[in-house]
């Protein structure tokens, strides 16, 4: 503790912003469990039990909303791992440095752009009668497709979209990962003849695996969390039936029709199914590939 107080006053600043907003506000859950009137406050205000929670579960959209969150997640996560070490593992193999920092340039752009930014700019290009997508399907002869009104297709614009603007980022994770494995395995497995693709599979993959594991352990955390700035600036009432979210509802509940108790109650189920999740997925990371986080 003594001889490394340096290192721990650097990790100060994200331990107080951690503690402000987001276990001091877990004092907040209690309205849950309450008929929460604002005038009256957490502390005056009448207690119901479940009574939130009981609503919830008979509310008519719930069970196609949360169905909505978990196939977006879901096709996000397994997208999300997929794309990005195919990528580093093609960046890998680049041996001109200028074009492959060019390409990590460009991909990984996207990432520091808001969804207030990316969904105009989607709305535009996905545009039924402007957009330079349907300009092109209209060019070879196709009928032009309005991707953000069309409740079947919305959920995989949602999917590609995302990939699009974040899988950058770890692809960068993964080419970090890369640099970390022994040049010599390569060089054993050069003088035993095998192939680019064996090394590929019996050295990069399994020197990449912690990595791997590690953020397919923490996505599984965020299966329950869709994206709410994506979809609230993409999606509109015709695609309700696909698209809409826990966030949204939540959003939709508690600030426009100020239900902020059953709001409440929504954001504590996810975070609890959150919670069960990534616990899962940690102890099953440990138990077939002795995966720890410390």
């Amino acid at each position: 503790m003594y001889s490394r107080w340096p290192l721990h006053l650097m990790f100060l600043p994200g331990a107080i912003l951690l503690l402000v907003y987001h276990y001091v506000p877990t004092f907040g859950f209690i309205i849950a469990f309450q008929k929460f009137i604002p005038a009256k406050g957490i502390l005056r205000s009448e207690w119901i039990g479940w009574d939130n929670f009981l609503y919830l579960l008979q509310l008519p959209n719930f069970r196609q909303v949360l169905w909505n969150t978990i196939f977006i997640s879901f096709m996000k996560v397994v997208a999300g791992q997929i794309f990005p070490i195919i990528i580093a593992l093609l960046l890998n193999e680049m041996r001109v440095k200028f074009i492959k920092r060019s390409v990590q340039t460009l991909i990984y752009l996207p990432h520091f752009l808001s969804w207030v930014i990316l969904g105009g700019i989607l709305i535009d290009i996905l545009s039924p009668t402007k957009g330079i997508v349907n300009q092109i399907l209209v060019f070879f002869g196709m009928e032009p497709i309005f991707f953000l009104g069309s409740p079947g297709l919305f959920p995989y614009v949602l999917v590609g979209t995302d990939l699009w603007k974040d899988f950058g980022f770890s692809t960068i994770v993964y080419l970090a990962a890369l640099t970390a494995i022994n040049p010599s395995l390569y060089e054993a497995a050069v003088m035993d003849g095998a192939s680019r693709w064996k090394q590929t599979w019996h050295i990069t993959l399994p020197g990449m695996a912690p990595v791997i594991i590690l953020l397919a352990t923490l996505s599984m955390g965020q299966i329950l969390n869709a994206g709410f700035e994506q979809v609230f600036n993409l999606y509109s009432p015709a695609v309700y039936e696909t698209g809409d979210i826990i966030d949204t509802l939540v959003y939709r509940m508690g600030l426009v029709q100020a239900q902020y108790g059953l709001a409440t109650a929504v954001g504590l189920f996810k975070s609890i199914v959150s919670l069960l999740l990534i616990s899962v997925s940690y102890f099953l990371a440990y138990r077939f590939a002795n995966y720890r986080i410390f």
